[in-house]
C-alpha cells in the first residue's frame, strides 16, 4: 500500500467529513420551514380553555352580600366562543345563601357548566340538590336559570322527603329548591338516563 501525502489526506478529511456534515445540515434546515399551519391547528380558541384553575372557589354577590359560593377542583374558562362559558370537569359544588347568609340549598355534581349570557347552569352526573328543609333531590340533569330563578329537568327524580320518596320524570323548583313540583310523578325505583 502506498503511503499517502498531506495533501491527499487533506482531501480525504475533506471529502469524507466536511462534505456529509455540509449536506446533513442542509437537508434539516429545508426540513423546518416555517408552516404554522400545524400550530394553528392546535390552537382553536372556540374550544381552547383561556384560564385554568385548579382547587377554585367562586363567590358571586348581590348588594355586597354572598349570595353563591361554588367549589371546584378544576374549573376552565372558554372566553373566545359565541356564548363564552366556565366549565367544571372534575365536579362543583354550589351554596346558595340566603339574606341571614345561611345556607339555604346546595348541588353537588360530577360535571357542570356555566354559560355566561343566558346566565344559566347545567348540572351532570350524579347531581345532588339539597333545601334547608332537608328534601334531597337526585337525578344526572339539572339546569338552573338564574335570571328566571328557577332550576329544571327533563330526566327522571328522586326526592327523599320526611314524608317518603317521589320519584318521576322531570321537575320545575324556585332556585332554592323550596317550592317544587315533579312533572310526570310515578311509583317505583328511579331509572337513570344514559
Amino acid at each position: 500500500m502506498k503511503p499517502r501525502s498531506k495533501h491527499s489526506i487533506g482531501r480525504y478529511c475533506l471529502h469524507n467529513v466536511v462534505v456529509p456534515a455540509i449536506v446533513g445540515a442542509t437537508a434539516f434546515l429545508s426540513a423546518c420551514h416555517a408552516d404554522t399551519s400545524q400550530i394553528d391547528d392546535l390552537w382553536l380558541p372556540e374550544v381552547t380553555a383561556t384560564v385554568a384553575v385548579f382547587n377554585s372557589e367562586l363567590i358571586y354577590t348581590e348588594q355586597g352580600r354572598m349570595k353563591i359560593k361554588v367549589y371546584a377542583p378544576v374549573t376552565h374558562r372558554y372566553q373566545f366562543t359565541d356564548e363564552p362559558y366556565t366549565q367544571f370537569d372534575e365536579g362543583v359544588e354550589v351554596n346558595t345563601y340566603n339574606d341571614a347568609m345561611q345556607v339555604e340549598s346546595k348541588i353537588t355534581a360530577k360535571f357542570a357548566q356555566y354559560i355566561d349570557k343566558q346566565e344559566v347552569w347545567l348540572a351532570r352526573h350524579n347531581v345532588v340538590a339539597q333545601n334547608y328543609k332537608g328534601e334531597v333531590l337526585y337525578t344526572e340533569e339539572l339546569y338552573w336559570d338564574q335570571k328566571k330563578r328557577i332550576i329544571y329537568t327533563d330526566v327522571n327524580v328522586h326526592i327523599k322527603t320526611e314524608n317518603g320518596h317521589v320519584f318521576g320524570r322531570g321537575l320545575i323548583s324556585d332556585d332554592a329548591f323550596d317550592n317544587w313540583e315533579v312533572k310526570q310523578p310515578y311509583d317505583g325505583e328511579m331509572e337513570f338516563d344514559n
